[in-house]
């Protein structure tokens, strides 16, 4: 029997302390401590189930857009009901957004800076010009993939602007990936659509 033959088709993914709920025990279920955990659970799962933060999510993403399992359908679960969706919903191919660190957002990311100075441009449109207090992008379930919007200063977006990429040429910034920060101050960043979608559950 080879490797794929025999491992599990839906494999819980469990990330830090947080509690499996009740809906998936009894499944086969890994606690990530690194990369290599989530490459072995991808390899012969059909569908991986993430008990974790959307930060989690996006870090399993990453290693399916990086070891090109995109046919891996991918499912969060935080509760009940969202573990009843994760076993039976439906998986659906959708955009995937990623950044030129490689790296994909499943929720938001975020241009910081104190305050921002630049220009950032969705596709051929111009975002914005001078000075901001930051701006938010987040991925869409449909085409072209993402949309993109300037923040106040108490944080609230404004008009949406949607498009495949969405670049910034900045004096310095900060890179939020799903409410982590980056490691490191940026002068250039583009997140936009990969070639290939990715399968979200739910």
């Amino acid at each position: 029997m080879s490797a794929s033959e025999g491992a599990a088709e839906v494999v819980v993914l469990r990330f830090g302390e947080r509690r499996v709920p009740r809906g998936l025990r009894g499944l086969d279920v890994v606690d990530v401590a690194g990369s290599a955990d989530v490459d072995a659970a991808s390899a012969g799962a059909r569908r991986l189930v993430v008990v974790g933060g959307g930060a989690d999510v996006a870090t399993v993403l990453t290693r399916l857009m990086r070891t090109e399992r995109l046919g891996v359908e991918l499912a969060a679960a935080t509760g009940f009901l969202s573990a009843r969706t994760a076993l039976s919903g439906v998986a659906r191919r959708v955009p995937l957004i990623r950044d030129d660190a490689g790296m994909a957002i499943v929720g938001s990311a975020e241009w910081r800076g104190s305050p921002l100075v630049g220009e950032g441009v969705v596709d051929d449109t111009t975002l914005f010009t001078g000075e901001v207090a930051g701006v938010r992008i987040e991925p869409t379930s449909e085409m072209p993939g993402l949309r993109a919007a300037v923040l106040s200063r108490r944080g609230r977006p404004g008009r949406w602007v949607a498009g495949r990429a969405a670049q910034l040429g900045t004096t310095g910034a900060r890179v939020v990936r799903d409410g982590v920060d980056g490691a490191r101050e940026v002068k250039r960043s583009t997140f936009y659509r990969h070639i290939e979608g990715w399968l979200r559950v739910g």
